[in-house]
C-alpha cells in the first residue's frame, strides 16, 4: 500500500520508460499537458487536462480526474526486469566462459570495481567544501595522480579524494572540462530526483548513478551518468547512500516519514537564511546612515525575529552567549556581513550602526550593571521621604553651633561626611567627624535595604554616577546639604598633643551645614590663612599630629598622583573632557582622609569596648622594612615601590585587627554609609548599641554579608579603574602629536625598560628610556599611538 506522501508525489509526475520504445522523463518534461504544480511534494510536474488520452510508440496512457495514471504494465517493472534479464543473461555467459556463479546479488554487483588511467574524467574532492572535475594526466609516485582540474590547474591528487569517474570515457581533453559542466547545468534539475524516488520507493529499488541516468535521461552515456551522480550526491532530502567501493555508490530512497522530516528542516533552514539575509540588509542599511540618522537602539527590540538576532550580536560582543545556539547565530551573522568572528568585529558592528555609543563601556555590559530601580524599590523609597517620627529624636545631641566643612570632590552628588573642631581651654583639639545618617530611615531587611545590599556600592565612572541607594532619596533624604538641619552620626575626639586619642565620643546628632568645599578651594583656604576660618587651622593641625603619630606606629604613607576625569555628554562620538590630576599629598585631601582614619580608629575601639560585633579591618605590615626605600625620592615613585610589597588584607568581625599600613590598632569603615553597604551595616550596629536595642548581626552573619559585598565592589572597583583609564587614552589620543608630557620613572622593569607616571595626566605606561637614567628621574615623552578601545598607549622619550 501506497503511503499518503507518496501517493500525493505519484499524482504529480510518473517515471516513463522502456528500453524499446519509452523516451525520457526530461522528454516528457516539455509536453503541452504538463504544467508546474507548487502544491504537492512531486510539484514540478502536473497534467493540464482533466482527462488526457493519448498514444506514444503503441502504448497507450490515460489519465483519470483523479489525476493517477493508469497503464496495463508498470514502465519501471519493464525498465528494472530488462536491466535483470539483460545482466542475468551476461551473468550465465560470462559463467559459462570462466566458471562463475550466476546467482550473485544484484547489489554486489552495481559496486563496479574501477581503476585511475591516463585521460579519465573525474570528480573529486579538493577540501571539505569543494568538488572539481579534472582528467587524469599520470601516476604520481606510488599511489598518488597528477590531474588538470576544471580550472585549469595541474595538481596532484590521492585516490581517496575521488569522489566518481565518468563511465564510457577513455580519452578526454581537458580543455573541454568547461563545455562538460555547462552541458550538464543544462540537465541538472533536482525536480527530476523527486519523482524519482517516489517511483524507486514503491518498487523498494537501489540504483546507481548510471541506472538512474538511464531512468531520467533514458541514456548511461557520460554526461547524463554524471548528471544523475551529481544529483544524487548532493541530495540530502530523498536517497542515502548504501555503499560505496572504489569510485561506485549504491543509493536507497529514504523512508517517506523520514523525507518529510528532512523537508521540514529544510523548509525551516531557508526561512532562516531569509530572515538571516533580511536582517543583514538591516544591518547594511544602518551602517550607511549618517550617525545621527541611524535608528535608536530601541527600534530594533520591536519585532523578535530581529530582537533575537541583534541580541545574540550583543552577548557575542562582551563575551557573554548565553548558549551556543545564540554564539551560533551571532557568527553567522557577521559571516554574511564578510566580518570576522570575533567580539571586537560585533562590537564594531554594534557601533556602525548605532546600536552602540561609539564609547561604550563594555564592562556595564558584562558585569551586567543595574543601572535602573525598579517601580517597588522606587516606591518604597518615594514612601521613606514622607515626614515622619525619628526613631532617635529623643537621642541626638544639637551640634548645630559648630562650624562644619564638608569637603569633597566638585561632582559629588552623595556628601556623607564633614568635620569640625575646636581648641580647648588646656589647648588640646577636639575634632568631630559628622556622618550622614541614612540608618535612621532605612531599616534593616527591607526592601530598600535589600535593593542596596545587592549593588553593595555605588559606582562612579567619568560618565555617570550609580548610586547605591535611589538618587532622589540619597540626595533629598540622607545627604548632608549646606545650611539645613542634617541628622548625624557624630564622632567626637579629643587628641593628647603626640596626635593620639585622648578620649571620644560615639552620639546621635543634628548638625548645620557651614560649608560645601572642593579640595581645591579647601586647600586655597588654607593658604590664605584667614582668621576666620580658625576652625579650619585646627583641623589641618590635628591632621598633622595624626600623620605625625601613625607613622611613629608604623604607618606607610602612599600617596600618589590621582586622575579624574569629567565627560559630558558620553553618548556623542566627539563627548567633552575634563581631567584633574589630584596629588594625595595636598593639605586638604590629607585633612580629609586623617579624619577618615582617625573615625575608623575611634569606631572599631567602640566596638571592642562594647562587644559589637563590626567587619573590622586590618593589614599585616610587610616583611620587607619600609627603610629599604629610604633611597627613594618621596612622592609617587616611593609610595609606588610601598604598593607593591603590601600583603592582603585581612577582617574580623569579633575584635578588631591591627591595620599595619594604616598604624592603628584597629580600623572599620564608617564614614560613607550612602555610598558603601559595608559602612551602612556598620551604622546598623552601633545605632541599635546607643538605642540600646538588640544589635541585628551577630559575627557569623556580618561576615555572610560582607563576603557579598566585597564581592559587588570589586567589580566596581574594576569598573572605575577600566573606565579612567579607557578615558585617559581617549584624551591622549586627542591630544596634538608633538605635545610633550613629563615623566616620572618609577621602576625598571627590564634592561632600559622603565615603567613610568605621566605627572600631567596620572596614567602608568612604560618605555625605552636612554642610558644613564635613574629611578626618581624625571624624563620628557611624547604619545606615538593611544587606542582606548584596545587599551594601547605606546609613548617615547624625547
Amino acid at each position: 500500500m501506497k503511503s499518503p506522501m507518496a501517493t500525493r508525489a505519484m499524482s504529480g509526475c510518473s517515471l516513463f520508460r522502456s528500453s524499446a520504445y519509452c523516451p525520457p522523463l526530461s522528454a516528457f518534461l516539455s509536453l503541452r499537458f504538463f504544467q508546474p504544480r507548487p502544491s504537492t511534494l512531486c510539484g514540478s510536474l502536473r497534467l493540464g487536462h482533466q482527462t488526457p488520452r493519448f498514444r506514444l510508440d503503441g502504448v497507450v496512457f490515460r489519465y483519470d480526474g483523479s489525476g493517477r495514471s493508469r497503464f496495463a504494465h508498470s514502465l519501471v517493472d519493464s525498465v528494472m526486469e530488462e536491466l535483470a534479464e539483460i545482466r542475468a543473461s551476461r551473468r550465465s555467459r560470462a559463467s559459462i566462459k570462466m566458471g562463475l556463479p550466476s546467482s550473485k546479488e544484484l547489489f554486489e554487483l552495481k559496486l563496479e570495481k574501477r581503476t585511475l588511467q591516463k585521460g579519465l574524467l573525474l570528480e573529486f574532492r579538493k577540501d571539505t567544501q569543494k568538488l572539481l572535475l579534472a582528467v587524469v594526466q599520470k601516476p604520481d609516485g606510488k599511489k598518488n595522480w597528477m590531474v588538470y582540474d576544471q580550472n585549469g590547474t595541474l595538481s596532484s591528487i590521492k585516490p581517496q579524494q575521488v569522489t566518481y569517474v565518468v563511465p564510457g570515457i577513455e580519452d578526454f581533453d581537458h580543455t573541454k572540462i568547461a563545455d562538460f559542466v555547462q552541458n550538464a547545468q543544462d540537465l541538472l534539475d533536482p525536480s527530476i530526483l523527486e519523482c524519482a524516488w517516489v517511483e524507486l520507493l514503491e518498487n523498494n529499488k537501489s540504483v546507481t548513478a548510471e541506472e538512474l541516468a538511464e531512468i531520467i535521461y533514458g541514456s548511461r552515456d557520460p554526461l547524463e551518468s554524471y548528471c544523475a551522480h551529481h544529483l544524487l550526491s548532493r541530495d540530502d532530502i530523498y536517497f542515502n547512500t548504501m555503499e560505496t567501493k572504489g569510485f561506485c555508490s549504491v543509493y536507497e530512497p529514504r523512508p517517506t516519514i523520514q523525507v518529510e522530516e528532512l523537508l521540514h528542516r529544510k523548509l525551516v533552514k531557508e526561512a532562516c537564511e531569509k530572515e538571516l539575509e533580511e536582517f543583514v540588509q538591516l544591518l547594511m542599511s544602518a551602517k550607511e546612515m549618517p550617525p545621527r540618522s541611524k535608528p535608536p537602539k530601541s527600534s530594533w527590540k520591536i519585532e523578535e525575529k530581529v530582537k533575537r538576532r541583534i541580541e545574540a550580536l550583543e552577548a557575542y560582543a562582551i563575551d557573554s552567549c548565553r548558549n551556543e545556539e545564540q554564539k551560533k547565530t551571532a557568527g553567522n551573522i557577521l559571516k554574511a556581513m564578510g566580518l570576522s568572528r570575533t567580539s571586537s568585529a560585533a562590537v564594531n558592528l554594534l557601533i556602525d550602526i548605532g546600536y552602540f555609543p561609539v564609547h561604550v563601556n563594555l564592562d556595564l555590559l558584562k558585569f551586567n550593571i543595574h543601572t535602573d530601580y525598579s517601580d517597588e524599590v522606587l516606591s518604597a523609597a518615594e514612601k521613606l521621604l514622607m515626614p515622619s517620627s525619628d526613631p532617635d529624636e529623643n537621642n541626638r545631641k544639637d551640634l548645630t553651633f559648630l562650624k562644619v566643612y564638608a569637603i569633597d570632590v566638585d561632582e559629588a552628588d552623595e556628601l556623607d561626611d564633614a568635620l569640625s573642631a575646636t581648641r580647648l581651654p588646656d589647648g588640646r583639639i577636639k575634632v568631630w567627624i559628622h556622618v550622614a545618617d541614612p540608618s535612621c530611615l532605612v531599616e534593616p531587611q527591607s526592601i530598600i535595604d535589600r535593593e542596596a545590599m545587592r549593588r553593595g556600592t555605588s559606582i562612579f565612572l567619568p560618565t555617570a554616577t550609580f548610586p547605591m541607594f535611589p538618587e532622589k532619596l540619597a540626595m533629598d533624604g540622607m545627604s548632608l546639604q549646606q545650611g539645613k538641619l542634617c541628622k548625624a552620626v557624630s564622632v567626637s575626639v579629643t587628641l593628647h598633643e603626640d596626635g593620639s586619642i585622648a578620649e571620644y565620643t560615639v552620639d546621635n546628632s543634628v548638625i548645620r551645614p557651614t560649608y560645601m568645599l572642593t579640595y581645591e578651594s579647601a586647600s586655597e583656604l588654607l593658604h590664605l590663612n584667614l582668621e576666620e576660618e580658625t576652625e579650619l587651622r585646627i583641623l589641618c593641625e590635628a591632621a598633622s599630629l595624626r600623620s605625625q603619630w601613625r607613622r611613629h606606629q608604623g604607618a606607610i604613607d602612599t600617596a600618589m598622583i590621582e586622575p579624574r576625569i569629567k565627560v559630558t555628554n558620553p553618548e556623542d562620538p566627539e563627548p567633552s573632557l575634563s581631567l584633574y590630576v589630584e596629588d594625595q599629598s595636598d593639605p586638604a585631601m590629607r585633612l580629609v582622609s586623617e579624619m577618615m582614619i582617625l573615625c575608623g580608629e575611634v569606631i572599631a575601639s567602640f566596638g571592642s569596648c562594647n562587644n559589637i560585633p563590626l567587619p573590622y579591618r586590618g593589614q599585616p605590615q610587610s616583611n620587607i622594612s619600609v627603610s629599604a626605600f629610604d633611597h627613594l625620592p618621596e612622592g609617587p615613585v616611593r609610595s609606588s615601590a610601598y604598593v607593591r610589597i603590601m600583603r592582603a588584607a585581612e577582617m574580623d568581625f569579633r575584635n578588631p585587627i591591627r591595620h599595619g599600613v594604616l598604624g592603628v590598632p584597629g580600623y572599620v569603615q564608617f564614614t560613607s554609609p550612602i555610598r558603601r553597604y559595608g559602612d551602612l551595616l556598620a551604622h546598623y550596629q552601633v545605632k541599635a548599641f546607643l538605642r540600646g536595642e538588640p544589635i541585628p548581626f551577630s559575627a557569623g552573619e556580618l561576615e555572610g554579608m560582607v563576603c557579598l559585598v566585597n564581592m559587588h565592589a570589586r567589580v566596581a572597583k574594576r569598573l572605575y579603574s577600566s573606565s579612567l583609564r579607557y578615558w585617559l587614552l581617549e584624551y591622549l589620543r586627542r591630544q596634538p602629536r608633538e605635545r610633550k608630557f613629563h615623566a616620572l620613572i618609577l621602576r625598571f622593569i627590564k634592561d632600559r625598560m622603565a615603567a613610568l607616571l605621566l605627572t600631567e595626566v596620572g596614567i602608568q605606561a612604560s618605555a625605552i628610556v636612554s642610558v644613564g637614567k635613574q629611578i626618581g628621574d624625571e624624563i620628557v615623552v611624547v604619545v606615538e599611538e593611544a587606542h582606548p578601545r584596545d587599551d594601547v598607549l605606546f609613548i617615547k622619550e624625547i
